[in-house]
């Protein structure tokens, strides 16, 4: 008999994928957390319903979610990431030569060690990375409390339910803007917007006390489905979202490295927003 996993993102909507093997599954009082491989997107994690990443696509989200805030900077020394506890948004910051510290915070030592088990692909050695400090706490607190300051922050988190809620409030939002160096940028997931506009439009709500420049910009990643996922943003020099094309192409050549997804058209193109959603931000 097949067995298969049935997203619950949403109520009235969702995919499955056929489970060919389960690698790890846990119930406890107040989270269901699987790991299973399926023949299309190789090793997929899911948390209480919601997929959360899978081998075969996560660098379009990993590389988006860092190429772009790290190019339009041009010059970023320090970076924060709060959650991301599979590596992937790591891996990537470590791909930029002028990267020298990379602070990670992340919620649970075991998640770090279960991805390395199971999703080694996502860190492929990141964690073991000089330039890397992995910190085990809470990172609203951890933004609110510390006294460091970064030029990127990057804010990897699961949806706006259950625990992960508190990285899309005001507080958390307010402690990022304290930890930003003058001319910085802050991004983070935000959903799909054609799913979840509202959460872009309250995510807009709350940047804004904070930041001058808030928006967002765009990448679909096929196991999120629903559409465009949308990235938030916010700095307070509104440069850093008009780069360009010449200027990326030549830090990206700098950089060396080699993307899948991420190139400097894409990056510029990412920053064109649907209409619904420029309607959507102009209520706010």
């Amino acid at each position: 008999m097949m067995t298969s996993y049935l997203e619950k993102l949403y109520d009235t909507y969702g995919q499955s994928f056929v489970i060919d093997e389960v690698l790890f599954e846990q119930q406890t009082d107040s989270w269901h957390l699987i790991i299973f491989r399926n023949q299309e997107f190789g090793t997929v994690m899911a948390l209480d319903g919601i997929i959360q990443t899978t081998e075969r696509d996560e660098f379009i989200y990993h590389e988006m979610l860092t190429h772009v805030p790290l190019f339009a900077h041009g010059d970023a020394k320090r970076v924060l990431i709060i959650g991301g506890g599979d590596g992937g948004i790591l891996r990537e910051v470590l791909k930029h030569p002028e990267v020298e510290h990379v602070t990670q915070v992340e919620i649970d030592q075991a998640v770090i060690d279960m991805c390395k088990t199971y999703l080694p692909k996502h860190s492929d050695g990141a964690f073991d990375d000089p330039r890397a400090n992995i910190v085990i706490a809470d990172g609203i607190e951890f933004v609110c409390e510390s006294t460091e300051k970064f030029d990127v922050i990057i804010s990897d988190c699961t949806d706006p339910v259950g625990p992960g809620e508190v990285l899309f409030s005001s507080r958390f939002y307010e402690g990022c803007k304290n930890c930003l160096n003058e001319g910085g940028v802050f991004v983070a997931q935000n959903g799909v917007s054609f799913m979840q506009i509202e959460e872009v439009q309250t995510t807009r709500r709350r940047l804004s006390p904070y930041f001058a420049d808030q928006s967002f910009y765009c990448a679909a990643v096929p196991t999120y489905i629903g559409g465009n996922m949308t990235l938030a943003w916010g700095s307070d020099n509104a440069q850093l979202r008009r780069v360009d094309l010449e200027t990326l192409q030549a830090r990206f050549e700098k950089a060396g490295f080699k993307s899948r997804y991420y190139n400097p058209e894409m990056h510029q193109g990412a920053l064109a927003l649907p209409q619904y959603v420029v309607d959507a931000l102009a209520e706010v």
